[in-house]
């Protein structure tokens, strides 16, 4: 909801609200072994990427058509604020709590796009995990992790580390978060 920055330079954006937004539509069938378990493959989906900022957008952030200039630099297009893309989806979904008080939960979702018409090769990964701990009547903690590695998106890569961008190219992002809760009912 809020701008993120390329740390630790709280001056460049790097997202924004609706920077990006990924719209998913498929069809294809939910496959539901039991309560803790479900498979939905779609071999005919559609992937919107929308970048909802002019900054970004006319950088490429995102995968999007960056913009185009002239030799002297002046803008001749903006960049796009959307990009389309058609293939397959695959999502798995597994959740489960365990022990027999449920003080301990998981939920893992792993979601894999293949674009048809561009590098079908090159398989877009967002792979989810929260594992919830209700560690008494009060306080709860979470550890939420979340790998994505799409191709289309290019990132700086700083080879040497002086700040200055050697090559772009696709990497592998990961984050984590840690919290911890705390509820009274009054």
């Amino acid at each position: 909801m809020t701008p993120g920055y390329n740390y630790p330079d709280d001056s460049t954006k790097i997202s924004d609200l609706l920077a990006p937004a990924y719209l998913v539509g498929a069809l294809g069938m939910d496959y539901k072994p039991n309560g803790h378990f479900s498979a939905f493959i779609a071999p005919l989906t559609i992937k919107n990427t929308i970048v909802n900022n002019a900054l970004l957008a006319d950088a490429g952030a995102f995968g999007v058509d960056k913009a185009t200039y002239d030799s002297a630099g002046v803008l001749l297009t903006h960049g796009k604020t959307m990009k389309s893309e058609f293939g397959g989806y695959i999502r798995l979904v597994y959740q489960s709590t365990f022990f027999k008080d449920k003080s301990v939960s998981l939920l893992s979702r792993l979601d894999l796009f293949s674009n048809y018409l561009h590098n079908p090769s090159n398989v877009d990964v967002s792979w989810e995990s929260i594992i919830g701990f209700k560690v008494n009547k009060y306080i709860s903690a979470t550890i939420t992790t979340h790998l994505l590695y799409d191709d289309d998106i290019k990132i700086s890569i700083d080879k040497n580390g002086d700040g200055i961008p050697e090559a772009i190219g696709p990497r592998t992002q990961f984050k984590e978060v840690i919290g911890i809760g705390f509820s009274y009912k009054f």
